[in-house]
């Protein structure tokens, strides 16, 4: 695409930008939590509507599919953002602080969705030059399993074929706005839920001899469930198992509580060995309580899979973004243990999920994703539409 169909671009980013830093900070004030995102596909709906851009609504309960059709054929491809905030109480003193007390955008998904909102506004304006179908995923539940992705395919988004190619961008604190990054191949882990309910025989504890000790046989757990990690996983291969909560049924100082309660999670790269794993942990514990007398009560909820990034789809982004922002302002990502329900999208279609720098020029307010005082730079939502939409243009015009 020639520099100065790129400028083009860019002058539509940059005469949207304030229009886009204003829906961000909208939706930054008032957080929904995973699927009650009611009032923010309404402001999406109207954006949309204001901009003659048609749509279905009610995907996973609050989800939107909007479509811009090309003047010319050729493929579809879709762009995804997620909308749902976090149970997360924000500390930040700034004019456009969450209203919803206990409830907060901490992982970026206005941005994502103001991004998003942008590209389509671009994209509309540019459409003679569009060879193609591209759908806009407004995704509601990215936070909470079973995960709105799933939740939209299970429901016929991809009924009427198979997009060309899909890409979605998430904030990135490390990296100064106007920065991006990328990953080909396997690039997040699988996350999966655990539930341990340890039942013993309480008591007094003064008289452990007459009790089973729930709280001690919970210890042994959690200490031999790193064994797995440590023994049973190929050293080359990332694994985590973290025990996040624990709290008894009752309990004091001087008595011995009848169930302990542990939960947790389990992070891998390694489809095969995430299967085997399950069945590890369910072994090891009901063998260590049988062994001290009490019994265990285990679930293991199946969460999100790998994340894998399509080689070419990624290859396509990348030297996009290295036309539209400069080499320099391109980066290779590092593998990451978090996980992202935008897997379930790249198991179907040749994928890539990018990273859009956030950070902001004072390093000591550069908190990160999921803290209470996370906050970005908004010069990246310039970045993020203007990026989005020359990715598609670039290769659909």
């Amino acid at each position: 695409m020639s520099v100065d169909y790129i400028q083009k671009i860019k002058a539509s980013a940059k005469q949207l930008f304030p229009a886009i830093v204003e829906i961000r900070r909208d939706l930054h004030q008032h957080p929904e939590l995973s699927f009650q995102e009611k009032l923010t596909s309404e402001k999406i709906q109207a954006f949309l509507d204001a901009k003659g851009i048609t749509y279905t609504k009610g995907w996973a309960g609050h989800g939107i599919v909007a479509s811009i059709q090309g003047n010319q054929n050729g493929p579809c491809v879709m762009l995804r953002a997620d909308l749902d905030a976090l149970p997360i109480n924000e500390e930040n003193d700034v004019p456009y602080k969450s209203l919803n007390h206990g409830i907060m955008h901490a992982c970026g998904h206005d941005v994502h969705t103001s991004c998003l909102l942008g590209a389509a506004a671009i994209l509309s304006e540019h459409r003679k030059a569009l060879h193609g179908e591209v759908k806009f995923i407004f995704q509601p539940g990215e936070e909470k399993l079973p995960g709105g992705a799933s939740m939209m395919i299970d429901e016929g988004l991809m009924k009427d074929g198979i997009p060309e190619w899909m890409i979605a961008q998430h904030v990135h604190p490390p990296l100064p706005a106007g920065h991006v990054g990328f990953r080909s191949g396997l690039y997040m882990a699988s996350a999966d839920e655990l539930y341990i309910r340890i039942i013993g025989k309480g008591g007094h504890a003064a008289t452990p001899h007459l009790c089973i000790d729930p709280i001690t046989i919970a210890a042994r757990v959690i200490t031999a469930l790193q064994e797995i990690i440590s023994r049973s996983i190929d050293p080359i291969s990332p694994g985590v198992l973290t025990i996040g909560k624990i709290y008894s049924d009752g309990g004091a100082t001087n008595v011995i509580p009848e169930v302990v309660h542990l939960e947790g999670t389990l992070r891998a790269m390694n489809e095969t060995w995430r299967m085997e794993t399950h069945q590890r942990i369910e072994k090891l514990i009901s063998e260590i309580c049988t062994a001290s007398g009490a019994k265990a009560e285990i679930q293991i909820v199946k969460g999100y899979p790998s994340l894998i990034n399509d080689e070419s789809v990624t290859g396509m982004c990348r030297n996009a973004a290295i036309q539209f922002l400069g080499e320099d302002k391109v980066h290779d990502l590092p593998q990451r243990m978090t996980s992202e329900d935008f897997a379930f999208y790249s198991q179907l279609v040749p994928s890539s999920f990018y990273r859009l720098g956030t950070g902001r020029p004072e390093p000591a307010k550069n908190y990160p994703v999921h803290s209470n005082r996370f906050d970005i730079d908004e010069a990246a939502l310039e970045t993020g539409m203007g990026l989005m939409a020359f990715i598609v243009l670039s290769n659909l015009s």
